[in-house]
């Protein structure tokens, strides 16, 4: 092997080592950045979760009163169709 082919080789190794270990702090980054992902998604979907389980019993509430209240003006429409000639009764009334 000639010295100038040597210097080349030696080189090429210190250029191989040195792509090795910038891959290997790719890699390793890599690695991290998806295990922050995880940690992210696991954060959001426990929040999300907890949030629906700590407003859950306000949301029924709120829907048995809507039920109550929707009830409440079916009702009063059943009964003003059944009622005829309301206004001539109200106008009765009023004077």
């Amino acid at each position: 092997m000639t010295p100038e082919e040597k210097i080349l080789l030696e080189r090429a190794v210190h250029l191989g080592e040195e792509n090795n270990k910038i891959l290997r702090g790719i890699r390793r980054t890599n690695r991290l950045g998806f295990a922050w992902k995880i940690v992210y998604w696991a954060i959001i979907i426990g929040v999300s979760y907890g949030a629906y389980v700590y407003i859950q019993p306000y949301i029924d509430i709120l829907m048995q009163e809507y039920a109550k209240i929707k009830g409440t003006v079916n009702s009063v429409q059943k009964t003003a169709t059944q009622i005829p000639d309301l206004g001539k009764l109200l106008d009765g009334l009023m004077r």
